[in-house]
């Protein structure tokens, strides 16, 4: 049965390029069971090749006219040699060659013949454990539809007998309300003029604060600061992960009344300045992050995309760790509260009109030369608080890796799993050719913001900040 595409998921068809691919993914490392024999990673990949017969959305391509897509379509066959691969690498707890490996396989898009996925099994030659990197289309779903969907594919207790594949999972399908047409039709038109009503509030709101009537209010789009890491993006992936205990972000959000977003932002705001200082960069103004805002209301469980993304200005100008966190809280809350004044389809439609001016920067080749949206894109996936196993192997750690988006920079994404933020970092490659660093100094910026609440005496330092002397008066 045929599947319908929202408009939102088009775009990630519409927008991708070579040079610029459309899914997201995630690197799993997981566990070999103690009493597994020698050739466990082998048996598991074979087991998992055997599973061919899928589900939606895993047994769907997409039907297209002139490229655009409309609707997911079941094929009869689905070719597991091209979904299910396995490579070997010496040693997967060499963070660096894993995470060179991974970048090279997240460079490359899927084939739009297929359907949208592919599990990869990445076996080391000491058979002490085995990682997945998995990756799937945008289209498909956002980061939340994405890990509900995954975790079916794993168990709170290992099991080596009633294990199923994510991709071969029946899906039951969903209860709908039923609604009168009359009644839909009221609904539809009615959201729809609300919608475009909040939509010119939005606009007009920007527009005030662009001629500096009204600075209370959330950034108005292309004003990122240039650096490096941000201008056209090209082919070519560079990749970093991070652990981090959640139980400290948590305590540290408590004690600083500070959601656990603010407290790595920060983290990631400072960590970022020290990286591009090491390549000569310097600051006058702050850098600005994308942040994605989760639309659905709560306990909501649809499927596809259902996400805006705005900028938010990070902090400028102060040393302390601690006030950098209260400029974030400030400038975050002012766009939060412009959120939940609007209709959630306005703040959509608002990403969609932003998003499609930086994607046609980009297909015109012009992103070098207009300032980005933001430097660094962050967004949460909230996951399960215990260890969960794939089959009866332990899943250690899960970092999920995304996309680029257009204008480049830094895509942050955390999955807080088993009390631990695993994170994924991912920029292009034309101007550094690794990311560890960059994780080294996010750490690093954690730690120092969760000492300086009993040491005031911490500072960041130079983090290549340079703050003009009105600067510091209106400071």
């Amino acid at each position: 049965m045929s599947k319908k595409i929202s408009f939102l998921d088009r775009m990630f068809w519409i927008t991708e390029s070579q040079a610029n691919p459309k899914h997201v993914a995630a690197l799993q490392v997981l566990e070999i069971p103690q009493d597994a024999p020698g050739d466990y990673v082998e048996k598991l990949f074979l087991e998992l090749q055997s599973f061919s017969h899928a589900v939606s959305p895993f047994d769907c391509k997409v039907s297209s006219f002139l490229r655009y897509p409309i609707k997911l379509t079941p094929i009869k066959q689905i070719d597991m040699h091209y979904h299910v691969q396995m490579h070997e690498l010496d040693d997967i707890k060499d963070k660096s060659a894993l995470h060179s490996f991974v970048a090279k396989l997240h460079e490359t898009w899927l084939d739009r013949d297929k359907p949208l996925w592919q599990y990869h099994v990445i076996k080391d030659k000491t058979n002490q454990g085995f990682a997945v990197y998995i990756k799937v289309h945008h289209m498909c779903g956002d980061g939340a539809s994405l890990v509900r969907m995954f975790l079916k594919g794993y168990s709170e207790q290992a099991n080596g007998h009633d294990f199923v594949p994510v991709w071969a999972s029946a899906n039951p399908p969903r209860e709908r309300s039923k609604q009168s047409i009359f009644k839909q039709i009221l609904l539809g038109v009615w959201g729809f003029v609300i919608t475009i009503k909040d939509l010119v509030w939005i606009l007009f709101r920007l527009l005030l604060k662009l001629f500096r009537i009204n600075q209370d209010y959330m950034p108005v789009p292309f004003s990122g600061t240039k650096t490096m890491l941000t201008g056209q993006v090209k082919k070519g992936r560079v990749v970093a992960t991070l652990d981090i205990d959640f139980v400290r972000v948590q305590t540290l959000s408590k004690r600083l009344r500070a959601s656990a977003n603010e407290i790595l932002l920060c983290a990631f705001d400072i960590g970022t300045h020290r990286f591009l200082k090491d390549y000569g960069h310097s600051f006058k103004k702050a850098l600005y992050t994308n942040m994605p805002i989760n639309l659905r209301k709560p306990g909501e469980i649809t499927a596809g995309n259902k996400i805006a993304i705005v900028p938010v200005q990070l902090a400028f100008g102060e040393k302390d760790p601690y006030l950098r966190l209260r400029q974030i809280i400030e400038n975050h809350r002012v766009v939060k509260k412009a959120a939940k004044a609007s209709h959630p389809s306005a703040f959509s439609y608002y990403t969609l009109l932003i998003q499609s001016f930086s994607t046609l920067f980009e297909v015109l080749h012009i992103s070098d030369w207009v300032r980005p949206i933001g430097n660094i894109l962050v967004s949460n996936m909230p996951g399960p608080p215990s260890t969960l196993f794939f089959k009866d192997a332990k899943l250690l750690s899960s970092y999920p890796i995304s996309t680029m988006t257009p204008g480049g920079g830094i895509n942050i994404t955390i999955f807080t799993y088993n009390n631990t933020a695993n994170i994924g970092i991912v920029c292009c490659d034309s101007n550094i050719t690794r990311l560890e660093p960059l994780a080294v100094y996010f750490q690093e910026a954690f730690d120092m913001l969760e000492q300086s609440v009993d040491d005031t005496s911490l500072s960041v330092d130079d983090i290549g900040e340079k703050v003009l002397e009105e600067d510091n008066c209106a400071l």
